[in-house]
């Protein structure tokens, strides 16, 4: 047992209910969620690592379900295109593979089912995945660890609220030697094999035809994106292409909405298809100038788990009192300014406003599931502007933001608002009306950084309802 002490003093692991593993135990079971993939994951070889320890063998669980808020058909299409590639490397790497879905989803009835000798998990900072976690630690008959699989520093490290990205740079950059490694990927010492009449769904939806949200009461109306696709297979070669085409001039042309210049992994990373170690490594080792990797690189490892850092910290994370105190002074005190324009969600929504940069973002948002990360800033001060109270704006922004985003329901959307509406990770500006010392972003100063005119016809070509 020497050796799992050792695994469970791993800082990426916490330890959610204690005790050794069911000595008539016959698996580990890893219970997938936010990291849904089958190489370059800690939680996944933390789980293989002890139940090679222990002689056993490894099966993942992995089991979608309808009511994760604000999830929609846009989402599920996604993540669905996933779970292929979940299947052919877990045989790869001699994993058991059991996808289920809603109502057949339940993780205690599974581990009595192939009887559990002990449960590894994913840790999520999100409020509605913590509350599953804590449901689980107390039901689960056995031991749970949950592994902070999909952040380059293990979050709790840094223990408290970060309040800048030059304040929590450092402290990252002290703890990259030890947790920015390229996974081990063990393979499993030990083959699974089901129990009998085990229920379990085919992985080969393209061959099954099977739609997961079959009878699920969601969102039908925000449908899938076809210029995306989901998957670890599609991740990866989408950070080849950056690497090599992308990675030279990122540092410059990154800031141009017009020009295709992003990585566009940010979809990849929010369903946990990709890793973010896999991803700073890559860009570590290119071939590409040291100031576009590192810019890069702050995007990736600062400004993201500065992000997440405010969602593990602040149960306030995706409303407008995430503010800080100055932040909600000054927009008290301009709260009854008078707004030129005043725009209802609807009108919001369906991009009918009187700015056609704006509207662009939005439509790009709404046809395409993705906003170049320059604009979300303009759209999100705009929303402020048009609405009738701070707080108000900020439900908006929040609302769209989960609702039509591939990558939104993400520690980076909300911290996005939170900078954008409450000046969260800034600091107070000039005064002006409505924003008080909130940073102010104009139209016409933001359209002149880049050739907005090609922009703006790159996305209102594509039409509105």
């Amino acid at each position: 047992m020497d050796c799992l002490a050792q695994l469970s003093r791993d800082p990426r692991v916490t330890v959610r209910r204690s005790g050794v593993p069911a000595p008539d135990g016959a698996c580990v079971v890893y219970w997938m969620q936010r990291a849904q993939r089958a190489i370059d994951n800690p939680a996944l070889d933390t789980a293989v690592e002890l139940a090679n320890q222990l002689h056993i063998p490894v099966v993942v669980f992995f089991a979608p379900v309808p009511f994760y808020p604000h999830a929609n058909l846009r989402h599920y299409q996604f993540l669905a295109d996933g779970i292929p590639d979940i299947a052919n490397a877990l045989a790869k790497r001699n994993i058991g593979f059991v996808f289920r879905r809603f109502p057949d989803h339940n993780l205690i009835r599974f581990c009595d089912e192939v009887k559990a000798a002990h449960v590894i998990g994913d840790e999520n900072p999100m409020r509605e995945p913590e509350d599953w976690r804590q449901t689980a630690t107390k039901k689960l008959r056995v031991p749970l660890w949950t592994v902070d699989a999909d952040v380059i520093v293990p979050s709790k490290l840094l223990e408290k609220a970060q309040y800048a990205a030059h304040i929590i740079r450092p402290r990252l950059q002290a703890q990259l030697k030890a947790f920015l490694v390229a996974s081990a990927n063990p393979r499993a010492k030990v083959s699974w094999q089901a129990p009998k009449h085990l229920a379990a769904l085919d992985p080969d939806l393209q061959k099954t035809g099977l739609d997961i949200t079959t009878g699920w009461p969601l969102d039908r109306l925000v449908s899938p994106v076809s210029t995306w696709r989901g998957g670890s297979a599609e991740g990866l070669r989408l950070l080849s292409d950056f690497v090599k085409n992308k990675l030279p001039g990122y540092g410059t042309l990154r800031n141009k909405p017009e020009v295709d210049h992003t990585s566009r992994l940010s979809p990849y990373l929010h369903f946990g298809h990709i890793s973010p170690v896999t991803v700073a490594l890559e860009v570590q080792r290119a071939d590409a100038p040291k100031a576009d990797k590192e810019a890069f690189l702050n995007q990736v490892i600062t400004w993201r788990e500065l992000a997440i850092n405010l969602v593990r910290f602040n149960p306030e994370y995706d409303n407008f009192e995430c503010g800080e105190p100055w932040a909600h002074r000054t927009l008290a005190k301009h709260a009854q300014d008078r707004r030129a324009v005043l725009y209802t969600e609807k009108q919001l929504e369906h991009a009918d406003t009187h700015d056609s940069l704006w509207n662009a973002a939005q439509v790009q948002m709404l046809h395409r599931g993705w906003m170049h990360n320059y604009l979300r800033m303009y759209w999100a001060k705009k929303i402020l502007e048009w609405s009738p109270s701070p707080a108000e704006a900020y439900r908006r922004a929040v609302h769209l933001n989960d609702k039509y985003f591939l990558d939104g329901r993400d520690p980076n959307g909300y911290a996005g608002i939170a900078w954008s509406i409450v000046g969260k990770f800034d600091r107070p500006w000039f005064e002006r009306p409505i924003f008080g010392q909130i940073r102010y972003m104009s139209g016409e100063s933001t359209g002149k950084k880049f050739n907005s005119k090609k922009y703006i016809e790159q996305n209102l070509s594509v039409g509105l309802f």
